[in-house]
């Protein structure tokens, strides 16, 4: 079986539903993709929550050193790791019975995926969250 993204009306309808988004591997470095894409997140309105072992502070959030040790389960996994970290990321979300899962552009896991399309989790791959949210939102997001 192979894996398929959700459709863009089910990709805009996530990005309406979702409000707190846990981002596993949000850099403080401005200049990397995860901190832009989560300050433009955070500014359409969302609670980023920083996902980041060694790091206090994110974009004025407190951040966690993995998902099991947040005080809350986020509405959404955003992951900028690299795809061979996704299974683990995967099995957290699948124990912890986080339903969304969103892997950035170029995080690529086929089977770590799957596996959590079976679980029940909803999961888009390779697509950038920050770009769909202004292109399918506009200023509703």
């Amino acid at each position: 079986m192979n894996f398929t993204n959700p459709t863009l009306d089910e990709i805009r309808q996530l990005l309406q539903t979702v409000h707190s988004i846990a981002v596993v591997g949000l850099s403080p470095n401005e200049s990397r993709p995860s901190f832009g894409v989560a300050r433009g997140l955070q500014g359409k309105g969302y609670r980023i929550i920083p996902v980041r072992p060694l790091v206090d502070e994110v974009l004025g959030e407190k951040a966690y050193p993995d998902l099991e040790s947040l005080p809350e389960l986020p509405d959404i996994v955003d992951v900028f790791r690299a795809p061979e970290h996704v299974p683990e990321i995967v099995d957290s979300c699948i124990k912890l019975g986080i339903k969304r899962i969103w892997l950035q552009d170029g995080v690529i896991n086929e089977e770590a995926a799957l596996r959590a399309q079976q679980a029940g989790i909803t999961v888009v791959m390779d697509r950038c969250m920050w770009r769909d949210c202004v292109h399918l939102c506009g200023t509703d997001a």
